[in-house]
């Protein structure tokens, strides 16, 4: 915390040193008048979320989309790559559409989506009900091309990590009177290295299992994108969203391991990891959207489908020091996901009181396959294993339908409150002993906003948001599977969806300060847990019965200085977790109580000197706990960027420098029935970047056309 406001200071008094110096030479001069034009914050709090405006800012240079969503307020990332908001998961959209993808998956394709071409980001802690049922969402808004012909940008990026890393974007923009086309390219070729450090204590025994792995994976990720929009009148919009990505990887692992009973060194093994795999995704989404903005009125239809494939093939060659014969698994597989979708959202005035009205629903299928294929090494060769190979199939229905009303009384009580029902049917199967599991179940999902405002300084709001996690369709898959640690992972097909609930109070002083207190409880949580069978030990999620209670305050500031060229927004927030009942229902030796602070802060400095230079910079100071998950040490992010921008040419060029100070270290405990599982994970998440840009035709972006409802308490058009 020392580094991170020393880092900050420092930047924040070079900046004000370096304009005061300006101005002063400036004074001696006779120069023109100067139009200060008034700019959004960098970052907006607002009833239900925190926003993130990005648009046209100098932290989009050299970065992809996933970059920025790592830099937004309140978002962190855990080691297995999954975005949560205040410490939970949560569900990403883009443009308001969910995302089909999640945790590694999620990475890769928003890696494919340029940092040029956000608009904003909003992560919304407390959805209405228009969202589907989940906790917090994060959404990821786009821009829209306002003007008249062809636009558009050029971006190649080059970044030094651990390897040479480079990445490339096309975006094109046609707009002529009804009609706007919009056209998306990219193209990266990465190659990314990993440590980790892994010392799993058996209580049975006191068997130590100590294991250090090094990973890495080289992957190569071109992806387009198209949407095509026509207008067939001032009210009425067609359009068509077409997305297609592919990912071709390799990885490459090497592990050493060693097994000690009561401090005796027992035996050593080594085992290598090779993989291959190609990753396609096709989306499509046919819309029609009304909208009357005299009479506020909004119907939004869209019509999709998603197809996701991963075409692989895993080697393992592990040999102990006891033996000279090595053992190996080979496990080939294909897996199919395939989604369609019709949704339906209306917005209209009700009454002539000022009340509103939104209603929709949304049919969602899935139909999902993961086959595995075992082989065996024996003698050299790979034998075919007919008793560990696998299809396994699951297929789903949910039918949703909501309702959300909102109205202000008064003028100073503003009031939404929201209701969701939703039925889930699905079905899981493995071929291997034709075991299947067929359930449904209906959920209604409530949730309150009020917003009370004592005056144009101060006001309060209070949010109640129940909400349900149902597992990822993989987590069922009971399909076991080598590591690269020497442990084994699989799926549990008795998962049982998490229920949780969630109130927060949030006070707004003078539109620039803000603290917010959070309470979140549930009395069932599902998490990894570790299992011994025929000498292996498995890492499989398991229902976790037990009361888990979560207290969270934060406080947050965004302030516009120095003729608004520098902008400031730091947040601070300390968390106390309470998981006496989790722990003693569930035989752990976890902490009991765990409490901790976490914050960040993003920085930017327009036109440094008037010359066109502007300046970046975000830090984070983050310390990740879920569940049995425990961390062990706070971790220190920052990035720094200076961007030189040319006007007449439309030209940019960028310097980024990622964690150059500290290079990150996620170090968690796991506890379980059967031992604790310490983890320890070192990325290439260092070095530098180098950008050039070149942008053609007028970059002017279109608002959002959305209702004053949804601007400020969280809609989604």
């Amino acid at each position: 915390m020392k580094l991170f406001l020393t880092l900050g200071g420092s930047l924040l008094s070079t900046f004000i040193v370096a304009q005061t110096q300006k101005d002063t030479l400036n004074k001696q001069k006779e120069i023109e008048v100067v139009t200060i034009v008034a700019k959004k914050p960098t970052v907006e709090s607002k009833a239900d979320r925190t926003v993130f405006n990005v648009a046209n800012s100098s932290i989009l240079a050299g970065n992809t989309t996933w970059d920025i969503v790592k830099m937004s307020p309140l978002v962190s990332v855990d080691n297995n790559d999954v975005i949560k908001a205040e410490g939970e998961s949560v569900t990403v959209y883009i443009n308001d559409r969910k995302s089909v993808f999640t945790g590694k998956e999620l990475k890769e394709y928003l890696k494919t989506i340029p940092a040029d071409n956000l608009l904003k980001i909003e992560v919304i802690t407390s959805p209405s009900s228009r969202y589907e049922a989940t906790g917090a969402v994060i959404n990821i808004v786009l821009k829209k091309r306002d003007d008249e012909g062809l636009k558009g940008s050029i971006s190649l990026t080059n970044t030094q990590n651990t390897k040479n890393n480079q990445y490339g974007s096309l975006n094109l923009n046609y707009h002529k009177k009804s009609f706007t086309q919009t056209f998306t390219g990219s193209y990266s070729d990465n190659t990314f290295i990993t440590q980790n450090s892994a010392r799993n204590t058996y209580y049975k025994d006191h068997l130590v299992t100590v294991i250090d792995t090094e990973n890495t994976y080289k992957n190569r990720n071109p992806s387009v994108s198209s949407t095509s929009e026509f207008e067939l009148d001032e009210k009425n919009n067609i359009g068509l969203v077409m997305e297609y990505y592919q990912g071709d990887g390799n990885a490459f692992s090497n592990a050493a391991g060693a097994n000690y009973l009561n401090d005796v060194f027992q035996n050593s093994y080594v085992q290598d990891q090779n993989s291959s795999s190609l990753t396609r995704n096709l989306g499509t989404n046919i819309f029609y959207k009304y909208y009357d903005k005299e009479k506020n009125k909004i119907l939004d239809i869209n019509l999709g489908s998603n197809y996701n494939s991963n075409d692989g093939v895993t080697d393992f060659i592990k040999t102990f020091n006891t033996s000279v014969t090595p053992e190996g698994s080979r496990i080939d597989h294909y897996t199919q996901n395939r989604n369609y979708y019709l949704k339906v959202d209306y917005t209209t005035p009700l009454g002539k009181n000022g009340g509103n009205l939104e209603v929709g629903g949304k049919a969602n299928f899935n139909n999902n396959v993961i086959p595995n294929t075992y082989y065996n090494f024996s003698n050299g060769d790979w034998i075919f294993d007919d008793t560990r190979s696998n299809n396994f199939h699951y297929s789903d229905n949910i039918n949703s339908v909501y309702a959300n009303y909102s109205k202000t009384f008064f003028k100073k009580l503003e009031t939404r409150i929201g209701l969701r029902y939703e039925y889930i049917r699905f079905k899981i199967r493995q071929d291997v002993g034709n075991i299947e599991r067929t359930d449904s179940y209906g959920t209604l999902l409530p949730n309150l906003l009020l917003k009370y405002s004592f005056s144009n300084n101060y006001d309060l709001t209070l949010t109640y948001n129940h909400s349900l996690w149902r597992p990822w369709y993989a987590e069922f898959n009971p399909f076991l599977m080598p590591n690269n640690d020497g442990l084994y992972s699989r799926g549990n097909m008795d998962l049982l969806p998490n229920p949780n609930d969630r109130v927060a109070l949030k006070l707004g002083l003078f539109k620039k300060y803000f603290i917010s207190a959070r309470y979140m409880f549930t009395d069932q949580d599902y998490w990894n847990t570790f299992v011994e069978e025929d000498g292996k030990t498995i890492s499989q999620p398991a229902n976790f019965k037990g009361k888990v209670e979560k207290f969270y305050l934060f406080a947050n500031t965004n302030q516009n200085l120095l003729k608004n060229k520098l902008n400031i927004n730091f947040g601070i927030g300390w968390y106390y977790i309470d998981n006496s009942d989790f722990n003693t229902r569930n035989n752990l030796s976890s902490q009991n109580y765990i409490s901790y602070f976490s914050g960040s802060t993003n920085l930017s400095y327009t036109n440094l000197f008037n010359k066109n230079i502007n300046l970046g910079a975000w830090f984070s100071v983050d310390n990740q706990n879920s569940g049995n998950s425990i961390a062990n040490k706070t971790n220190f992010f920052h990035n720094i960027s200076v961007t030189k921008i040319f006007p007449a040419s439309q030209i940019e060029t960028s310097l980024q420098l990622m964690n150059i100070f500290k290079r990150p270290n996620m170090n968690t405990t796991t506890y379980s029935q059967i031992g604790t599982f310490q983890n320890s994970n070192r990325w290439d998440w260092y070095g530098f970047s180098l950008t050039f840009v070149k942008r053609f035709g007028n970059q002017k972006v279109k608002e959002n056309t959305k209702t004053g409802t949804e601007k400020n308490e969280g809609g989604g058009k």
